[in-house]
């Protein structure tokens, strides 16, 4: 700290002090002339007046020190910083109360009370005058009271959702900031203690009932959404009513998203396609977590990846003593690595570059950091390409998951999860028949292995490196046309974070080779998906149109979490439930004979054919293949 910020700071002290003494001793003062008038000017020191008032002053001075009143913002407090105020001038009260009657034998009950009563109000006026000063000499240099009158033409009449803390403090940023386009026209909020009142110098123009004719009458040009505690459902709603009618929507991000409660300006988002898909989100079991985890090791396999990244994210905040991020590209281990260290947490990170191919890399990497818990992200999922390259898929995700499994087996990790998919239901690719297998191989481990072993399903996550929704955002901005497979091509999704969360909660659920299933919600059409993105972007399906490109190799028109009756119907945990899976009794005999189908059509068909449990499917070829092997 500057030798002038602390000349500023002690100066700012001294002042608060000196005013705070002259209005306890003023008021205690003008309290003994209004009880004893006559005598005041004969009597000033009549039952010890002079004692008293220097007692008085003192006893706030030390009082207020210890509950750090002088460390408080008035500018920015609020009713916590009035009443602590209140507490400390009546503390000091009771104290000087006491000190009478056993210094002087009695005590002056009513000049104290009234005393106190006018103290309260003189040391709430000098700071509510400091908070008036400093507020009216920051608006002066700012403009604020002349902005009306002084508009920027690109200023953007703007409508906040919401006149709740996050609404007010939105406003006030505006109201301060130098550098913002937008001018607060008013506030919709469902109080009805609100309506027609101002809050922060703006209206509350009506309820979300009034949206429509509110946005038409005000002209308004930009609606932000200023609710951050709404529930999903709710807020879903809304935003669908809004973008209908302005295409200029933003939204202050979800509560647990906002930092310590501060919000800004600069937080505030395009809605977002999340915004429509996502739902509440679910509370974990914070001490069960914390107590498998604190403390120690855990590696995360495909930790730059979209999932494997978030899951180290997630798993941070319940203090790994160290955690291994393993991966087989350089760029993206490099990536999370550097995102992670700049938290500054106490935490041991380590970069891994391996392939979970190599059986003997891992060996040393388990043998050197042995990880208490284990949570299996690398993956194949691109399906088409999968299509065109069986073998791949094989080794990395039958032989890699088999390899760090049986490395957690053998080193005695307490737990490990496997991250499955819903293609790995009734497969019809290759690459859902390679991960039904890899679920083969765990589950087996997990019915003799005293490491507990569980696998994950869900379906497609939102914003992932492979998902449709970064191919529809680089097609807008191309200008289109947006490609979907089929118009009633459906798929599940959820939000990255909320996929990471429950996939560490179930892996805590773990007890012996569990399958569980995420709750996805409800199964959404792609090209909805596509129609509310071009939206979401401000076009119309007339500028940005949507072309079917026809289904691709190996996809399904929709997925499936579990087959028919493979479902415990009660959730184990909110939105996870457990599956009811087949084991493979002959999971090595059929491994062996992977090696000796040489093409790639023949393992292919092989693989989706094993991954269906041997169900005599309808293609000829894949009759043909089970003839020849």
């Amino acid at each position: 700290m500057s030798i002038p910020e602390i000349s500023r700071k002690s100066f700012r002290l001294s002042m608060l002090v000196g005013l705070d003494i002259l209005a306890l001793l003023s008021s205690m003062l003008i309290t003994y002339f209004f009880l004893y008038p006559i005598e005041f000017i004969k009597t000033i020191d009549r039952n010890h007046f002079v004692e008293s008032a220097l007692m008085y002053s003192c006893l706030f001075i030390i009082m207020a020190s210890v509950s750090r009143l002088y460390s408080v913002a008035w500018r920015f407090a609020s009713i916590s910083e009035a009443l602590r105020l209140a507490l400390t001038l009546m503390t000091s009260t009771l104290i000087l109360y006491g000190l009478q009657f056993t210094v002087y034998g009695e005590a002056m009950e009513r000049m104290l009370f009234l005393s106190f009563c006018l103290s309260l109000l003189a040391l709430g006026a000098i700071r509510l005058g400091s908070r008036v000063i400093i507020t009216w000499n920051s608006n002066s240099a700012s403009g604020l009271f002349n902005k009306k009158l002084k508009r920027r033409k690109d200023e953007k009449r703007t409508l906040i959702i919401g006149a709740g803390q996050a609404g007010r403090m939105l406003v006030r940023q505006m109201q301060h900031s130098q550098n913002h386009r937008m001018n607060p026209i008013g506030f919709i909020d469902d109080n009805s203690h609100l309506q027609s009142l101002t809050v922060n110098g703006v209206k509350v123009l009506g309820k979300v009932n009034d949206l429509e004719s509110v946005v038409e009458r005000e002209a308004i040009d930009k609606i932000v959404f200023a609710i951050p505690s709404m529930n999903y459902k709710e807020r879903l709603e809304i935003i669908k009513r809004a973008k209908s009618i302005c295409t200029n929507v933003h939204t202050l991000p979800m509560i647990e998203e906002v930092a310590a409660g501060k919000v800004s300006v600069n937080q505030m988002r395009q809605v977002s396609i999340e915004d429509l898909l996502g739902r509440d989100p679910v509370e974990l079991d914070i001490s069960g977590i914390q107590s498998e985890v604190e403390g120690k090791t855990v590696l995360v396999t495909g930790a730059g990846g979209s999932i494997g990244s978030e899951i180290c994210r997630q798993i941070l905040k319940f203090q790994p003593s160290r955690l291994l991020l393993l991966g087989h590209g350089e760029n993206s281990i490099y990536l999370i690595e550097r995102e992670l260290r700049d938290l500054n947490l106490d935490i041991e990170l380590i970069p891994i570059i391996a392939d979970v191919q190599d059986r003997n890399r891992l060996k040393g990497v388990f043998e050197s950091y042995t990880p208490h818990l284990v949570f299996h992200a690398a993956a194949h999922k691109h399906v088409p390409l999968m299509e065109a390259n069986p073998h791949e898929a094989v080794k990395n995700n039958i032989y890699g998951t088999k390899n760090v499994a049986e490395m957690a087996d053998k080193f005695e990790a307490s737990r490990f999860v496997m991250i499955s998919t819903d293609k790995a239901v009734n497969p019809t690719n290759v690459m859902g028949s390679t991960k039904r297998i890899a679920e083969m191989v765990v589950q087996r481990l997990g019915k003799v292995s005293r490491t507990k072993y569980a696998v994950v399903r869900f379906g497609n996550v939102l914003g992932s490196r492979g998902s449709v929704i970064p191919l529809f955002k680089s097609q807008i901005e191309k200008g289109g046309p947006l490609t979907v497979t089929h118009p009633d091509m459906t798929r599940y999704f959820m939000t990255i974070p909320e996929a990471s969360r429950l996939v560490i909660q179930a892996g805590m659920l773990a007890d012996g080779g569990e399958v569980f299933v995420l709750d996805m919600g409800e199964p959404v059409k792609i090209v909805d998906l596509a129609r509310n993105m071009i939206k979401l972007s401000g076009f119309t399906e007339e500028q940005i149109s949507i072309e079917y490109s026809g289904i691709r190799p190996g996809e399904k028109m929709f997925e499936e979490l579990l087959k028919e009756g493979e479902v415990h119907s009660e959730a184990v945990y909110p939105k996870i439930f457990t599956g009811i899976v087949s084991e493979e009794q002959n999971l090595d005999g059929k491994l062996n004979q992977i090696n000796h189908l040489k093409t790639s059509e023949a393992l292919s068909l092989y693989l989706i054919n094993w991954a269906n449990d041997g169900i005599e499917l309808q293609d000829d070829s894949i009759n043909h293949v089970r003839e020849t092997v």
